[in-house]
């Protein structure tokens, strides 16, 4: 499958997901041990103070870290787990999730996500950084 079959397909999972229709999310990129996951930043998103919300900022980083991980192992996965450190108040005008594979196994794919917020300027801000362990189930 090339590259661009395989953004597809993963636009189409994504799409699938109503939570991630719902938030708007897109992947922007997908393949080679990455994917990149944005969405915009809408008043329905941000939390009392006007920042993005952090359940937002962990949908994101969840989500961009199993799509890397689909990248070296296949569809079928399911988040073992992550942390999150939250590094400064998120604002700007998109959400943006680059995750990397750090390391692929057998049954767990190691990945880590860096979120930044852009503004209209296209200055990108780090706003919090993510590492998660995906679970490759075993074939039934």
């Amino acid at each position: 499958m090339n590259e661009t079959a395989e953004l597809d397909l993963a636009r189409r999972i994504l799409a699938a997901q109503p939570f991630s229709v719902l938030l708007g999310a897109r992947l922007t990129a997908f393949g080679d041990g990455e994917a990149v996951l944005e969405l915009d930043i809408r008043e329905e998103l941000l939390q009392q103070n006007g920042h993005v919300h952090g359940g937002v900022l962990s949908y994101a980083a969840d989500n961009a870290l199993t799509f890397a991980a689909g990248t070296v192992a296949g569809p079928r996965l399911l988040t073992a787990g992550f942390t999150i450190d939250y590094l400064r108040p998120a604002e700007g005008d998109v959400l943006r999730a680059h995750a990397q594979v750090v390391r692929a196994g057998r049954t767990r794919v190691v990945v880590r996500c860096d979120l930044r917020t852009v503004t209209g300027d296209g200055e990108p801000a780090l706003c919090a950084v993510a590492q998660g362990t995906i679970s490759v189930p075993a074939a039934a």
